[in-house]
């Protein structure tokens, strides 16, 4: 049965209060500077349900999902479900499907996770992005990081590092803070409103509120939660850039930063981001914002500590690191080395981008080092630079001239995977 509830997104009643200024838009970003008037697309649904791009939505949803039974079903007989789902969307019978709900920890939280199933709603989702991310990405400042293709927390860090190194007077004081709940919170009709701003097809408008209004707020863990939820707060970046003028702000999520040489300047910024929250957003903003020099406490963001002229690990990755040097030193030898050279690896990808080389030192020790040598030499694979800048002991260890290799009487010489190799990131064969 076809739907035809679209007046229901031009019916849709805000909260009192909420969305009543135009600073709400993204009026900033692809606004018609003289007539005050946004670009808004239509014909964009057809290409949604275009076999074509199901085929690649499918390829992008399965990414590192291959092994899901649910995913190897459908490669099973790919085209027959492909084509249900192009009939569902074409006839307007498609329905989000039931959450599965589960607790996982995060960071130290507690986080609500709901799962939807891969056919058809991850498949479905992917097909969404495919079409309209060009468009939502051409509405969001420069420095908002999150879930966004060719940014991330690298180039994050890089912004902020240039803000520190060239402007230090003007970044000498930070407000950090971030939005109570913001994903449980995040207001439907707000959200249906941000979206007919950059888009006029009433068919996909109806399919983006049916995902919208599948469960409350915006569930942690669904595709397009954190896509909904940059567009959610993108009012918010552009009153901050372009009203209020501040030039170092930077957004992750919900998570917030502000750089400026006034303190005072923060302390009254970060009221009226009460009231713009409140008003715009039926939002709040948590209660542990802070002011503080940069100087004395660094700013900390993005996985990173940072300070003036130099940044360190944030110290809750740091730590860990330490847990898991801890376990290779006891128990290396016993580990697979694809486990090895992956931990070490994945930690090399923060540390390249930091002042860590104390932190080296003192935990990478020869013993860790030597075990790092004979898992990449068992795996083939070159010994990353990190290690080899540690110790002289590593290069010597991979000439040859400092105990057996692997299968010489090695502890671990009479298993050898077989596909590790493949899965070794960032390590270069």
């Amino acid at each position: 049965m076809r739907r035809t509830d679209h007046a229901s997104w031009q019916n849709t009643r805000l909260p009192q209060g909420a969305g009543r200024a135009g600073s709400i838009g993204v009026e900033g970003s692809g606004a018609n500077k003289q007539t005050g008037t946004m670009k808004r697309y239509g014909h964009l649904y057809p290409q949604v349900y275009d076999l074509d791009n199901l085929r690649q939505a499918h390829r992008n949803a399965r990414k590192g999902k291959g092994h899901y039974p649910e995913v190897r079903r459908v490669e099973k007989a790919p085209e027959v479900y492909l084509t249900r789902i192009q009939r569902m969307l074409k006839e307007q019978t498609y329905q989000t499907s039931g959450y599965t709900h589960f607790e996982t920890q995060c960071s130290g939280k507690q986080r609500h996770i709901s799962k939807l199933p891969y056919y058809p709603d991850r498949i479905v989702h992917h097909a969404i992005m495919l079409v309209v991310e060009p468009i939502w990405t051409r509405t969001l400042i420069a420095d908002t990081y999150a879930c966004i293709k060719g940014r991330g927390i690298h180039r994050g860090a890089r912004r902020i590092k240039e803000a520190l190194q060239k402007d230090p007077d003007g970044t000498r004081y930070c407000l950090k803070c971030d939005v109570k709940q913001f994903y449980p919170s995040v207001d439907h009709a707000i959200l249906k409103k941000v979206l007919r701003r950059k888009i006029k097809d009433t068919d996909l408008l109806w399919l983006l509120g049916e995902i919208i209004d599948s469960a409350p707020g915006l569930p942690i863990g669904n595709y397009l939660s954190q896509h909904f939820g940059n567009l959610y707060l993108s009012g918010l970046d552009h009153w901050l850039k372009e009203e209020v003028r501040c030039r170092y702000y930077y957004r992750y999520c919900d998570d917030l930063v502000v750089l400026h040489g006034d303190k005072a300047f923060l302390h009254d910024l970060r009221a009226r981001l009460q009231v713009f929250l409140r008003d715009e957003l039926a939002l709040e903003l948590k209660g542990n914002w802070q002011v503080f020099p940069v100087a004395v406490r660094g700013v900390d963001f993005l996985g990173y500590r940072f300070f003036p002229g130099y940044t360190l690990a944030r110290k809750g990755i740091a730590k860990r690191f330490k847990r898991k040097v801890g376990r290779i030193r006891r128990r290396g030898r016993s580990l697979e080395p694809c486990q090895v050279v992956n931990s070490l690896m994945s930690y090399h990808g923060w540390f390249v981008h930091a002042n860590c080389r104390r932190l080296l030192q003192s935990h990478l020790d020869v013993d860790v080092l030597e075990i790092a040598a004979e898992a990449c030499q068992e795996l083939g694979v070159r010994v990353p630079a990190v290690l080899e800048a540690e110790s002289e002991a590593i290069l010597r260890f991979c000439n040859g001239s400092s105990g057996a290799g692997r299968g010489q009487g090695s502890p671990r010489g009479h298993h050898r995977p077989t596909d590790c190799g493949n899965r070794v990131s960032g390590a270069r064969q």
